[in-house]
């Protein structure tokens, strides 16, 4: 199928009708053009536009770095608890109406320092948004904790302690995110990190293989003990890899629109989504940062049927992926996967 094939719309009311979860979504990326804006207008002097047109040119990205110049940019108008709270609730609101029930958002409390905002603030806006979000959108909140992987050292120590000295209740996982050719001059703080967050029991979700090679996967691996990976899509190009994570059943958040825009990935009918399943992998499908890259969670099952050809049993194992892979307890899982079984007619 490509993307001037008419769209089978039943297979579009199944989309939307399908329950979904969303694992990999950034707190300052998931913030909806219209709250961009109302924070650029409230924040004058900023790098941010303050109209539409102008805002959009502005999420054109070059590449990976021009992306985090833009994403920076963005995070530095978020100043108070109050704006933390309203992003996590406006995120949910969408997730809603898109079928999902469930999401980890990936939140950089070291952004949130690098403003002035206390740890117990900040905590505080987490907890009382993911209650509104059940109560208000019927969208369960969990949270990850991540290093923006440029800042070294002292990033990764506001994040753990962010984590282990005042978490939010719902906080579930420790990651890495930002620009991958940093890590290596803090490796050994990064790995120590992971080590202290999962002796913790927070869950290691690390990104890699997003914008370097099979290397970075092998240490998220091997030095962060991770449980789940973030993009991972340049496993391909080492078979060993390939074959490690097919044995293990090691899950990757695949996010195919944002490798697009960020230049990962030259076309969307390039992406490598369907080779990974072809290899038997474990795959989850997620949106990365939405409104930045011009689309939705239900916009990413779309792409998968429209651009890459996968069918209606292929999305519901990927939304039976993204269950499976994800941190609900087992009952809950149990009762999302009988849906999605329930509408596939499986």
């Amino acid at each position: 199928m490509t993307p001037e094939t008419p769209f089978d719309a039943s297979l579009d009311a199944f989309i939307d009708a399908l329950p979904k979860v969303e694992l990999h979504v950034h707190l300052i990326g998931s913030a909806s053009v219209p709250t961009v804006l109302e924070l650029a207008r409230r924040h004058p002097g900023s790098a941010v536009p303050t109209t539409e047109e102008e805002l959009r040119t502005f999420y054109a990205f070059r590449d990976f770095p021009h992306f985090a110049e833009v994403y920076t940019a963005v995070n530095a108008l978020v100043r108070d608890p109050e704006d933390v709270a309203t992003l996590v609730l406006g995120l949910a609101g969408d997730l809603a109406s898109q079928g999902a029930r469930y999401v980890e958002l990936q939140v950089t409390p070291y952004a949130h320092h690098m403003v002035g905002m206390p740890m117990r603030e900040v905590t505080q806006a987490l907890d009382l948004a993911a209650g509104r979000s059940l109560a208000e959108h019927g969208v369960e909140m969990a949270y990850i904790f991540d290093i923006p992987g440029e800042y070294g050292e002292e990033a990764a120590k506001v994040t753990l302690d962010h984590a282990l000295q005042e978490p939010p209740a719902a906080l579930v996982g420790f990651g890495i995110g930002g620009i991958e050719q940093a890590r290596a001059s803090y490796r050994d703080a990064y790995r120590d990190a992971f080590t202290a967050a999962r002796a913790a029991g927070l869950h290691s979700v690390p990104h890699g293989g997003e914008m370097t090679g099979p290397e970075t996967i092998w240490e998220v691996i091997d030095g962060y003990g991770a449980e789940r990976i973030g993009h991972g899509i340049n496993c391909l190009a080492d078979e060993r890899l390939v074959a490690h994570l097919r044995e293990t059943q090691l899950p990757l958040d695949v996010c195919p629109t944002s490798n697009v825009c960020t230049g990962q990935v030259r076309r969307i009918e390039d992406h490598p989504l369907p080779r990974l399943l072809e290899e038997g992998l474990f795959v989850t499908l997620n949106s990365d940062d939405p409104p930045m890259f011009a689309t939705t969670l239900a916009g990413e099952y779309r792409v998968a049927a429209r651009a890459l050809g996968l069918g209606r049993q292929e999305l519901a194992g990927l939304a039976r992926n993204g269950v499976q892979a994800s941190y609900l307890p087992e009952e809950r899982k149990k009762a999302l996967l009988a849906e999605i079984d329930t509408l596939a007619g499986a």
